[in-house]
């Protein structure tokens, strides 16, 4: 039988197939999770699976699996709630909400075709998953744990990042308020606002313009994936039994 903060639970992790989604699923199989990774890029979840979770299953002795999904397709998220309950015959009971895109711009240069996909993926797609998921753990009877990935630009804004920075500023707003709701189900709701962190959306960023992004950080450094995957982990497991509708910025100080 596994061992480890969430031993024998089942987690559902949204883009899972890189950045902090793929370290969530790397924290959580080690602390003893069955691990669903659910990315738009399949190929990039099975590798996740693959390569980046640890080769022990959930003490329920479930192998953990790679699906294909697009969070901002209502139709898509119905189907995955279907398929998990047919293949594990329980719905997860961690459900970590880390798709997420920019579409970068000046505000006055800014599509709307970027500001919606943007909206689309990272607020509506949280607010599907965590509907649908929510729904089938209370019709299910069981309590759970949902982590949504929000930003800490949701919090102070950041130039060229209008859409992003209100999508994230959203998902705070809603985790508070889905808190609120499904708190009598014993069902957690709780937003990480991650800083810089050493990600794949981060790599698109100019050296110079990272440098001084590094003079605002105290700790001097970007944060590691694992570093927010272990408070992910933390929010996930009974540990934290008594936080829920918390916004916890992981920023080094920023």
């Amino acid at each position: 039988m596994s061992t480890g903060l969430v031993a024998g639970k089942l987690a559902l992790v949204t883009g899972a197939g890189s950045g902090l989604g793929r370290a969530a699923c790397q924290v959580l199989s080690r602390e003893g999770a069955t691990v669903i990774a659910a990315d738009k890029n399949y190929a990039s979840a099975v590798e996740t699976i693959k390569k980046h979770t640890a080769l022990a299953s959930g003490s329920n002795g479930a192998e953990h699996s790679a699906v294909e999904l697009d969070v901002s397709d209502s139709g898509a998220v119905q189907k995955l709630v279907q398929t998990t309950l047919q293949q594990y015959k329980s719905p997860p009971t961690i459900v970590i909400n880390s798709a997420g895109i920019t579409r970068d711009n000046w505000l006055l240069k800014m599509s709307e075709e970027d500001y919606s996909v943007v909206q689309n993926v990272n607020l509506k797609g949280t607010f599907l998953v965590m509907q649908a998921f929510a729904k089938a753990m209370t019709e299910a009877s069981l309590p759970g744990s949902i982590v949504n990935i929000s930003s800490i630009v949701g919090k102070y804004g950041n130039i060229g990042q209008t859409n992003y920075a209100g999508s994230k500023a959203g998902v705070v707003a809603m985790s508070q308020s889905a808190a609120k709701e499904l708190g009598k189900f014993n069902i957690r709701v709780n937003a990480i606002l991650p800083g810089f962190i050493d990600t794949p959306i981060i790599q698109t960023v100019p050296e110079k313009v990272l440098q001084g992004m590094l003079k605002m950080v105290p700790l001097g450094r970007l944060g590691k994936p694992s570093e927010v995957a272990e408070l992910i982990a933390f929010l996930s497991s009974d540990k934290s039994s008594f936080i829920t509708g918390a916004s916890i910025d992981i920023t080094g100080g920023f």
